[in-house]
């Protein structure tokens, strides 16, 4: 084995642990969301909406939206990656599994503690996933695709697709509330934070992460 292969083999596993940890816990953390009750992320209003109407469970609906989503990246010519198509299982079926896990939540406060150790754990999730760079998840590389195909900003696409996913599924029964706000004013700060936190350097580059230095540039 090369004095490079090694080095090389620990980065793509660790990419993929980070993967793999990611999406299972941004399931996780969006069941949380549920079982709190206060309101959910733009996509998961959606997913419980259509799960109300349809008798299935809400990570199935997460899975079959996933999967719609990926086939509307042809005609935009965007192309998935090893995360992408992990990303439509993974989720679903960790949202399920901690849906069937996790008691119900009683109490004003209890649940409020829920909903925010959901959001703060959404942003983890995200940090990790996103910086083990095996692709964009469906719902983010759709957007890309329609910023690159609309020449519209990222900011605008985001808002109309988030807007049209939460209108519709809160009219189809899902749930919106302080979860909903509270996820839109944190998920961002939080994703930034994170993705600092956990990015990789590359195999065989000088230590970027040493002792009082900050993984990416501020």
């Amino acid at each position: 084995m090369s004095e490079t292969a090694a080095p090389q083999r620990a980065h793509l596993v660790r990419r993929l642990v980070q993967l793999y940890a990611g999406l299972a816990l941004y399931g996780a953390s969006s069941a949380l969301l549920v079982v709190a009750g206060l309101g959910l992320e733009p996509w998961g209003v959606l997913h419980q909406g259509l799960a109300e109407l349809t008798g299935i469970s809400i990570g199935v609906v997460s899975i079959i939206i996933g999967a719609i989503v990926l086939l509307l990246w042809i005609p935009l010519r965007q192309r998935p990656g090893l995360g992408t198509v992990s990303n439509v299982f993974a989720v679903g079926l960790a949202m399920d599994a901690t849906l069937a896990l996790v008691p119900e939540a009683h109490g004003l406060a209890v649940r409020a503690g829920v909903m925010a150790a959901g959001i703060v754990l959404n942003g983890v999730a995200t940090g990790l996933y996103i910086s083990a760079r095996f692709g964009p998840g469906p719902r983010d590389g759709l957007m890309t695709g329609m910023h690159r195909r609309t020449g519209r900003s990222i900011r605008l696409v985001r808002t109309v697709l988030e807007v049209a996913v939460v209108v519709s599924g809160f009219l189809l029964g899902g749930s919106v509330g302080a979860g909903t706000v509270l996820y839109a004013l944190a998920i961002g700060p939080l994703a930034q934070v994170f993705l600092r936190v956990f990015a990789l350097p590359e195999p065989g580059s000088p230590a970027t992460a040493g002792p009082g230095r900050s993984i990416l540039p501020r």
